[in-house]
């Protein structure tokens, strides 16, 4: 049976809990197909949630991998195109650090595209009545920082016996977070969850991805 990886994080800039954690880990144990779900929570910590990643991706070897993460203003389901080689921080992380205009990875490539299905994946989540959409940039902190993680780990293991497909998904605040932050949108808890359970459908059975319009103009 194949494995699929989903991560999310742990609370951070004093939120009390985190949508990403909370969505991932009712899907932990869960059949989709021929593969089952395991969730992991990772730091919200410079390099610690690399390492993370890393140490997961070489435990469990999974087909899919996609980390989760919270986007508190964003109103969809994100499903993020590319990461950046900057960390980045506006605040600092839950160890207190805040590196600003650092490479993520020393001579490593400015950017890695997602290996998923991103547009069949906000295709088949709009069709299911989920609000979702593809982004163009995944930020520059912590979130960002795991996805070029991920994506560098993967491009380093070309040949090993796995040909894991990695990417990120940003999701937004859930309804009890968003109410201590009057005006920002919400999803609950459970359309999140359709949501990631629809996505890693797609990336389990969608080998090449669905040429349609997912740009923005600005």
């Amino acid at each position: 049976m194949r494995t699929v990886l989903l991560t999310g994080f742990e609370p951070f800039d004093n939120e009390p809990i985190n949508p990403s954690w909370e969505a991932v880990r009712a899907l932990d144990g869960e059949r989709v197909g021929d593969a089952v779900i395991v969730a992991r929570r990772l730091p919200c910590v410079f390099g610690a949630a690399i390492d993370a990643m890393a140490a997961l991706l070489e435990e469990l070897r999974p087909a899919v991998a996609i980390a989760v993460g919270q986007a508190g203003g964003r109103a969809e389901m994100s499903v993020e195109r590319v990461a950046i080689n900057i960390d980045d921080a506006r605040i600092a992380d839950n160890a207190g650090r805040q590196p600003v205009d650092e490479p993520i990875a020393g001579g490593g490539p400015a950017a890695y595209f997602s290996t998923l299905p991103i547009k069949a994946m906000v295709r088949d989540m709009r069709a299911a009545g989920i609000p979702a959409s593809v982004s163009q940039t995944a930020g520059t902190f912590v979130c960002n920082h795991v996805f070029y993680g991920l994506m560098h780990a993967l491009a380093g293991h070309g040949d090993r016996d796995r040909n894991t497909r990695g990417g990120f998904i940003h999701i937004p605040y859930l309804p009890e977070q968003a109410a201590r932050h009057p005006g920002q949108p919400s999803l609950a808890l459970a359309t999140l969850v359709a949501g990631l359970r629809c996505a890693v459908a797609t990336a389990l059975s969608t080998a090449t991805d669905a040429r349609e319009s997912g740009g923005q103009l600005h």
